[in-house]
């Protein structure tokens, strides 16, 4: 059972960890709003919380300090600088890799650790280290003068008692929470004492194994705030009945009436200095102008404390994250492929209707229309869950520029655009990688030094864009710097020296920026942490590739670089032709094809001895044909007339030759993993409607192979040389 709560526990640290990053980067970007330093705060406090449950001290330890400073911050006592907020930057990436190491069993980097804690003991006055400071705006109401301004010194925090009801639902059972370890946390806090309220419970006939019964009243002494007391329960709102009363409610009440007796009571103003002695001003009757907000504020925010967290609807009201239920990802993937083979049933329906030998089958038909809306309903929303948004992921890609800035002695900064963009969750996971080298390498490379950057008549700090959107059914992510952009020559040359072109290839600018794409190709002069092994931007290349995906590169000197990533929306469903080939059915990608078309003999043109070319709008292209790239010969004279132009990554086209064209159609992507290996030009496989398994093509492959294709690129260099 402890694991399945520590388990838990690591997973809302997940989410407690992403909205820390959020509001930091809010922070850094100038929005200095108090809420969002206190989310900030709690945040940190809910997780240092649930460390200590579990005995993590050097996770305690630093999350301790951290959220120190922030109640520094919050309360007044500090500014937040530049230099401050770069720190706490930092130390938000740490705790992040201190609740990596706790859940992983990683090891920390030491010296890192105790720079960031002496860094941060700078902000903590000795006197306040061990003190935890009441929240501005929540809690007892703070002292007010006469004139309604907050005193420049607040007051030492006071003891104050709470009386707390806690029933736990029996939903928060099913969690793998335990009252245990709430009790626990709170006696960290001061005084506590617990009974047992056990008058709900039915004899043991009676008793269903599956509900809960008991529930506690709970008296805790304390200094800490209403909200440090209420974050206590944060894992488990919505999971059970909760209400928390402290002795300063009746006087915040109290404070709350007197200062609204005290804005409707409030004098009229006095006539203006120059009207006559007597006369009646001249003005029309204004209502008196409000009090200060601030008065107001703690009674309301314990009215909202005090009431029970699981009433209904109290998510709404408090403006917080909707409800969520976690599932295993396995169970997800089972779904789905049970939806596949939902389709896959309809498809073969529809087909043995066909075949029918009846003269009527409309109303068969209509209700088979009927089936194919709802299972397309179904499978539109089962792939909804396995959709989350990308933001998680660039928030993270956030701490790897600063590392890589730190590293290089660079100034750089991240821009996130279409956070909200949803990715199914493999790409999102599959896709940390490549996004991790490509940043590195954008601050590495792409970046200029401040002092070349300020020569150039740029900012001494380097900008990053990181964006995703969707585009014609696929997701592009686009990494952007304004860097110096790739250089050409020094490219070129490096390639010819590791024999990866011949020395007198004529190349065009983007065949020479693809060159970074090259198997152990790199332009580091030394071997760094980050750089100068020859291992990245093949990797790059690879990951992608395996998603079904494909990237390019594009450059312009003193400008900067765009690394572009287009994406399947999903691993699990795709739109494909459906084609013939060699009196086989195969599937080619929508997302590969620019249009299509029927040939004839005057828009074919030769090249060299076997090679062929397809003549487009005066544009030629070379035809690759798709039987013989495959190995398959065709039983009937009947040649290839029918033309797919495609393009590949490079922004090359070809013409993929078949024999014809049936339809359109969504189809379920089976894996041939562990069935048959890799197949040259095969990406995957599906079923179709009448039961015959379908290759599922990959035209970049096909064309990589295909020797007209390379003829063609040669014979266009030389054309360009000369």
């Amino acid at each position: 059972m402890s694991g399945s709560i520590q388990d838990t526990f690591f997973e809302e640290c997940e989410e407690l960890l992403e909205a820390t990053d959020e509001g930091l980067t809010a922070i850094e970007g100038g929005d200095h709003d108090p809420e969002i330093v206190n989310a900030i705060f709690r945040a940190v406090h809910s997780i240092k919380g649930g460390a200590g449950a579990f005995g993590l001290d050097d996770l305690v330890a630093f999350a301790h300090r951290f959220e120190t400073v922030f109640d520094e911050v919050r309360a007044g006592r500090m500014e937040l600088d530049g230099k401050l907020i770069q720190l706490l930057l930092r130390s938000s990436d740490h705790l992040s890799a201190l609740v990596e190491a706790a859940r992983d069993g990683g090891q920390i980097d030491e010296a890192h650790h105790d720079t960031l804690l002496a860094a941060l003991d700078e902000y903590i006055p000795e006197e306040e280290e061990d003190l935890t400071f009441e929240p501005m705006g929540l809690g007892a109401p703070a002292p007010v003068t006469d004139l309604g301004i907050m005193p420049a010194t607040p007051a030492e925090p006071q003891q104050e008692t709470y009386r707390i009801r806690f029933r736990p639902l029996k939903e928060m059972y099913g969690t793998g929470n335990e009252p245990f370890f709430l009790f626990q946390a709170l006696r960290d806090m001061g005084d506590l004492t617990v009974k047992l309220d056990e008058t709900e419970l039915p004899g043991f006939d009676a008793m269903d194994m599956s509900e809960s019964y008991l529930a506690w009243d709970i008296t805790l002494v304390t200094k800490d705030s209403r909200s440090i007391v209420e974050a206590v329960f944060e894992f488990v709102e919505g999971l059970c009945e909760l209400s928390i009363e402290g002795d300063g409610d009746a006087e915040a009440e109290a404070n709350a009436l007197a200062a609204l007796d005290a804005m409707f009571s409030a004098p009229a103003a006095p006539p203006a200095a120059d009207a006559a002695e007597g006369e009646a001003p001249a003005v029309p009757f204004e209502p008196p102008v409000p009090a200060p907000e601030p008065e107001a504020k703690p009674a309301a925010a314990e009215e909202k404390a005090s009431a029970p967290k699981a009433e209904s609807g109290m998510q709404e009201q408090r403006g917080g994250p909707k409800p969520t239920l976690r599932v295993e990802l396995e169970r997800v993937d089972r779904l789905i492929n049970a939806v596949g083979e939902l389709i896959i049933n309809h498809s073969m329906l529809a087909q043995q209707i066909a075949n029918l030998d009846v003269s009527d089958t409309r109303d068969v038909e209509t209700e088979l229309e009927g089936f194919k809306n709802l299972a397309r309903d179904i499978q539109e929303g089962v792939m909804a869950i396995r959709a989350q948004p990308v933001k998680p992921l660039f928030q993270r890609m956030a701490r790897i520029v600063r590392e890589a800035s730190a590293a290089t002695g660079k100034t750089c900064k991240l821009v996130n655009e279409g956070e909200n963009t949803e990715v199914d969750k493999t790409v999102i996971e599959r896709l940390s990688d490549p996004l991790t080298h490509i940043l590195r390498n954008a601050v590495d490379h792409g970046v200029e030094k401040p002092e070349d950057r300020e020569a150039a008549g740029k900012s001494k700090v380097g900008e990053i864009r990181l964006s995703a959107s969707h585009r014609s059914g696929s997701v592009c992510i686009e990494i952007k710097d304004d860097g110096a952009g790739v250089n050409r020559p020094r490219v070129k040359q490096i390639a010819i020296e590791k024999g990866l072109i011949p020395e007198n290839a004529e190349l065009t600018d983007g065949e020479i920026d693809n060159l970074l794409f090259a198997p152990g190709f790199s332009t580091a002069k030394e071997v760094s942490n980050l750089s100068g092994r020859g291992v990245g931007m093949d990797v790059v290349k690879n990951a992608v590739t395996g998603l079904g995906g494909r990237i390019n590169i594009s450059s312009t000197p003193g400008k900067g670089s765009t690394f572009t990533i287009i994406l399947p929306l999903t691993l699990a469903v795709m739109d494909g032709m459906v084609v013939s080939v060699a009196d086989q059915t195969m599937v080619v990608p929508i997302t590969s094809i620019v249009e299509t078309m029927r040939g004839s003999d005057d828009m074919i043109n030769s090249l060299g001895a076997d090679g062929t070319l397809l003549s487009i709008r005066g544009n030629f292209v070379p035809i690759c044909d798709v039987a013989g790239s495959l190995g398959l010969y065709r039983e009937s004279d009947r040649q290839a007339g029918v033309y797919l132009l495609v393009e590949t990554e490079t922004g090359q086209r070809c013409a993929l030759a078949v024999d014809d064209i049936h339809d359109q159609r969504q189809v379920v992507i089976k894996s041939l993993d562990g069935v048959c290996g890799e197949i040259a030009g095969v990406a995957a496989a599906t079923i179709l409607g009448d039961g015959k398994i379908a290759m599922i093509l990959d035209p970049e492959s096909i064309i990589a192979a295909s020797p007209t294709a390379a003829a063609f690129d040669t014979e266009r260099r030389m054309s360009n040389a000369s």
